[in-house]
């Protein structure tokens, strides 16, 4: 068996993905060829401005799934080191919550609110000073 012989097979052996699934896998390949020209960043995270508001239309189309599916493609990017993708679903997961009260936060990822109404006046006593 040749150098060539060896590199093919290699090829047609499966490779197990343990943490993602068939569906998110196919997914995550769609995003990466969709956006395999596009140019590398290479600017540090200390230095990048955080904002949600520059997501490409294409990526808030392609992220138009439901909740289970968005954070299944969330861990996915996290575990396979896609970074770009990994940002822009973090983002659209950041505009869910933005603006929202606690309650509304709650219904929207079904969050069961486990305080007292004393413990919640206690927290929204303690943390005023971040409301003005």
């Amino acid at each position: 068996m040749d150098q060539s012989d060896a590199n093919d097979a290699m090829l047609q052996e499966p490779i197990p993905l343990a943490n993602v699934n068939g569906a998110v896998l196919r997914k995550v390949i769609a995003w990466c060829q969709h956006h395999k020209d596009d140019p590398v960043v290479t600017d540090d995270a200390e230095s990048r401005e955080r904002r949600t508001d520059d997501i490409p239309s294409w990526d808030v189309e392609f992220l138009k799934v439901d909740q289970g599916t968005l954070f299944e493609l969330i861990l996915a990017a996290n575990y396979l080191d896609v970074h770009g993708l990994l940002d822009v679903a973090c983002k659209t997961v950041a505009n869910m919550i933005k603006g929202k009260t606690p309650e509304e936060i709650r219904r929207t990822f079904n969050i069961k609110n486990d305080f007292t109404p004393e413990e919640e006046e206690q927290i929204r006593r303690e943390n005023a000073w971040c409301e003005d």
